[in-house]
């Protein structure tokens, strides 16, 4: 029994198939009677290269396809064909007929594959385009989150150093309030140790001014007092004088009148001396 299947080719992943006509006992991969194509799965839509006259004929000599064969040979309008070249065959139409048929099945079906190609085309354009926007999008949203990090993380340093430097001013305020304090404080101090020390001072010179006021007061006194004594001493020691003076005029006086002796002159000499 001779079969129209797929032989298998092309690497893991992405296969790549033979469309041949081979004896039903072969392996799958073996030996085979005629290559009719080929069928590329991978591309979109499908590629697919088939000898249509050549499947009809295999056809009409029994050979019997798989199902997706069946599916290959229905979608390049081997099917097709066949059932028109039966057609001829039972006198429904000519042969020129059935290429006008086939011709415009073919053109029609192109025509989709066609319109099919542009569609997965366009889409894939609106994909692309959609993707790009998606990306412009997220790159915009994600440069715009970061210029809202960046102007939060601005704006954070900023209240931090507004609150540094207000925290400093205060700091400093604090400072100068307590250096303020402290010398309204030592002045207190300073003027509560010279209040007593001006206190002792003024009262060091009243009483320094006192005893100089007595000293003063009994340094006259003590001049007038030796002024006194000196002038009755002088007083006195002019009264002696005058005194040995007239005693003396007078013994003179006595000698002269009644020429004394000697002794009552020792005796004057003696009281005068004693004067």
């Amino acid at each position: 029994m001779v079969k129209i299947r797929l032989q298998r080719h092309g690497k893991k992943g992405k296969p790549f198939y033979h469309i041949v006509v081979a004896d039903s006992r072969a392996k799958r991969d073996g030996r085979f009677i005629e290559k009719l194509g080929t069928y590329n799965p991978i591309t979109n839509p499908a590629t697919i290269e088939l000898n249509v006259d050549s499947a009809v004929q295999w056809l009409n000599n029994g050979a019997q396809p798989t199902d997706t064969a069946r599916a290959i040979l229905s979608y390049k309008g081997a099917l097709y064909k066949k059932h028109l070249m039966g057609g001829v065959a039972k006198g429904a139409f000519d042969e020129a007929e059935a290429e006008k048929r086939f011709n415009a099945w073919l053109e029609e079906k192109e025509g989709k594959i066609k319109g099919k190609t542009e569609g997965l085309a366009k889409a894939k354009a609106d994909a692309k385009a959609a993707a790009l926007e998606a990306e412009q999008k997220v790159n915009s949203d994600r440069k715009a989150a970061q210029d809202a990090v960046r102007a939060e993380a601005e704006a954070a340093k900023k209240a931090e150093e507004e609150a540094a430097r207000a925290e400093e001013e205060a700091a400093k305020k604090a400072e100068e309030a307590a250096e303020a304090e402290s010398s309204e404080e030592k002045t207190e101090e300073t003027a509560a140790e010279e209040a007593p020390q001006a206190e002792e001072k003024a009262e060091e010179p009243k009483a320094e001014e006192e005893p100089a006021k007595e000293e003063a007061a009994e340094e006259p006194k003590a001049e007038v007092e030796t002024e006194e004594k000196s002038t009755v001493e002088k007083i006195a020691e002019g009264i002696g004088s005058a005194a040995a003076a007239v005693t003396k005029a007078v013994e003179n006086v006595v000698d002269a009148v009644t020429g004394g002796n000697d002794e009552e002159k020792a005796e004057g000499e003696e009281k005068k001396e004693e004067a």
